[in-house]
């Protein structure tokens, strides 16, 4: 399952964290999703995105307020969604823990339990005592799988060399 994330994760434009999800239930994928900008606007790496267009002035864990991206997470709830495709009970892969955002829609969307491949911590202590609050409510849990990702560097962030990104194209790809 964790495969098809990093499969979608590819798509992903978004100049911070590239991001793949699928959701599954009783072992079928039954959505995916990546996070960029919404169908229509410019991609991240074209500008469309305040946050991610002046990373320099959002710190890590703040201005979601202003940012126009659509989490891989949220993405792969509103494609289920859209085709009439219960979650309830299901699983989410993720190629990156999901924010507080993400994990507020899927405990409300009664999504059973999260496995992700890279951590995420908020940087202000308190909050991350709530962050972990939250996400200790899914009953199936919330915990990591240990899968080789080779293109880690690309994808994460904190990952990356400190050259600028040149653009969305994977290495090597």
């Amino acid at each position: 399952m964790m495969g098809i994330a990093l499969a979608v994760r590819v798509r992903a434009n978004c100049t911070g964290n590239r991001v793949g999800a699928a959701i599954a239930l009783k072992g079928r994928i039954i959505s995916t999703g990546y996070n960029g900008t919404p169908s229509g606007m410019p991609n991240c790496d074209e500008g469309g995105c305040e946050r991610c267009a002046h990373r320099e002035r959002f710190p890590s864990g703040s201005g979601y307020d202003v940012c126009i991206c659509v989490h891989a997470e949220q993405n792969a709830l509103l494609a289920a969604a859209r085709f009439g495709i219960p979650v309830e009970g299901a699983v989410l892969y993720t190629t990156m823990r999901p924010c507080f955002g993400c994990s507020k829609e899927l405990l409300q969307a009664k999504v059973a339990g999260v496995r992700y491949l890279h951590g995420w911590q908020h940087p202000d202590a308190e909050l991350q005592r709530e962050y972990e609050r939250i996400q200790a409510e899914f009953p199936l849990k919330v915990s990591g799988v240990a899968v080789p990702d080779p293109d880690r560097e690309w994808a994460v962030s904190t990952a990356r060399s400190p050259a600028p990104d040149s653009g969305h194209s994977i290495p090597g790809r």
